[in-house]
């Protein structure tokens, strides 16, 4: 296909308020609310109009890890930066393709964010926003999925811009011929997450018909794949990882897989590594860490995880674990920084960005095709739900043939009660495979045997074949005057 011309005219937000089914606990934040920021697009894709959109939850402490601020106060911040963002990338003018677009928008917003002392997490965030809501704007124009688009030479993708190393790699090299067709759904124990029934009886839970506690998820989801949260004190997290080691080797005696995330709680390596050395002395643990293990995620954080003093404690302990960074891989050169140092790889979320993530994608694949290096490249989750996010989030991963993926939206969240009926309907009526009525009538994940099902969601332009109307949720403008000031 040849070059398609792209303009982008106008962006508006709006919001949904959402809460949770019980918090969220990770690292020093507990989410029980959220926004649901909507992005809405008029793309002209060679001269004709279309619209796109992307959405996402803004959840505590997550794009900046301040803890002497309030989520409000950084919410206000946040959403400064979007809108900036926004106004940066109406500003780009007419562009032979896609990549052109996403180029001149990178390099314009990073004059602003870079000055201004813009953490580089965040200013990819609102770069990932608009980069989604336009090329969602491309896809319907098209009326091609995702996993075909990145293939095709028309979105102008020239990966040696980023890492002058991947002169001559392209997508079609390093992304399989066709997407994944199913999801393994790598669960989420939280901090605060109930582990038994038992645990669930405080009288505050859900009267929802889903799963809260560990054991009775795994027994209705059949899950196997699981991710573990670490606080970093090991008077909490060793009796902890000892109940999940018994559950999970009592509940699955044929077998499942772990990922650690140590949730940035750790000053270096050798602070982390007290601590693995400690749990070695569980048996339980050990043989759980022994054998299940998969990787462990974002330990140090972001602002001492990438820093060169790194290289020596990771050389220094030989038979360590496969680390790989998240809130540490803010911009383009993250990866290659924490690669030099010894991490294992990287996570991929479209909140960071959809062509740095196939930039790291194609990193790790020639790193590993030519220097025979082990590299890593997980799918983590940010609470994300439908009708929008997820199923965008879904179709990026099975591009890039993640085949688990932490997810843990609808584990948090009652599915898409919070969204308007006539969009649930047709939720359930163009993804039937991935979603279905939960037992109070609004749609769930449908997750059987620990997957779900994606087919249509790799044939739908974007990952979702729902027209969502933002007429429903309130202007951004006017829900902050109402909410931050």
């Amino acid at each position: 296909m040849s070059a398609i011309p792209i303009h982008l005219r106008e962006i508006h937000f709006h919001v949904l308020p959402m809460q949770t089914r019980f918090p969220f606990k990770y690292g020093i934040a507990s989410m029980t609310q959220l926004p649901h920021l909507f992005v809405s697009s008029t793309v002209e894709v060679a001269g004709r109009s279309s619209h796109g959109l992307a959405t996402e939850g803004l959840p505590p402490k997550w794009f900046t890890k301040y803890p002497d601020t309030t989520f409000e106060q950084d919410l206000k911040s946040d959403l400064e930066v979007i809108r900036t963002a926004a106004k940066v990338a109406t500003e780009t003018g007419r562009c032979q393709h896609f990549f052109e677009f996403w180029d001149r928008f990178y390099t314009e917003f990073k004059k602003q964010w870079l000055p201004s002392g813009v953490p580089p997490l965040l200013a990819n965030f609102a770069l990932s926003l608009v980069e989604r809501s336009v090329l969602d704007a491309l896809a319907k124009a098209l009326g091609r999925p995702l996993h075909q688009l990145l293939r095709d030479e028309g979105l102008g993708i020239r990966l040696s811009v980023i890492h002058p190393e991947l002169k001559g790699i392209t997508p079609d090299n390093f992304l399989p011929e066709k997407p994944l067709e199913h999801t393994i759904v790598r669960h989420t124990v939280g901090l605060g997450d109930p582990l038994t029934p038992e645990e669930t009886g405080s009288g505050n839970e859900p009267d929802d018909g889903l799963p809260m506690d560990l054991v009775s998820s795994i027994r209705r989801y059949g899950l196997s794949y699981f991710k573990i949260k670490l606080s970093g004190d090991m008077n909490r997290d060793q009796p902890r990882l000892k109940a999940i080691a018994e559950i999970l080797r009592q509940e699955l005696a044929g077998g499942f897989f772990i990922t650690l995330d140590g949730n940035e709680q750790f000053r270096d390596f050798e602070a982390f590594r007290e601590c693995w050395d400690s749990l070695q002395r569980t048996p339980v643990i050990r043989s759980m860490l022994t054998k299940n293990l998969l990787l462990v995620e974002q330990p140090v954080h972001r602002d001492q995880a990438l820093d060169p003093a790194n290289t020596e404690q990771l050389k220094d302990w030989s038979e360590h674990p496969d680390f790989i960074i998240d809130e540490a891989d803010g911009d383009l050169d993250s990866l290659p920084k924490a690669m030099e140092i010894g991490y294992a790889g990287t996570s991929h979320k479209n909140c960071k960005g959809i062509v740095k993530g196939l930039a790291n994608a194609a990193l790790l694949y020639f790193r590993s095709s030519t220097a025979g290096s082990k590299t890593v490249l997980s799918g983590e989750d940010l609470a994300n739900v439908g009708p929008v996010a997820l199923l965008q989030d879904l179709a990026m991963m099975n591009a890039l043939g993640i085949r688990h993926v932490e997810r843990n939206g609808h584990h948090y969240f009652k599915g898409l009660s919070a969204f308007p009926a006539d969009i649930r309907q047709n939720v359930l009526d163009a993804h039937g495979d991935l979603y279905h009525l939960s037992s109070q009538g609004w749609p769930t994940l449908h997750i059987s045997k620990g997957r779900i099902c994606t087919s249509s969601v790799n044939q739908a332009p974007f990952g979702c074949a729902v027209v969502v109307e933002t007429s429903h949720f309130e202007d951004l403008d006017s829900w902050a005057a109402s909410n931050l000031d």
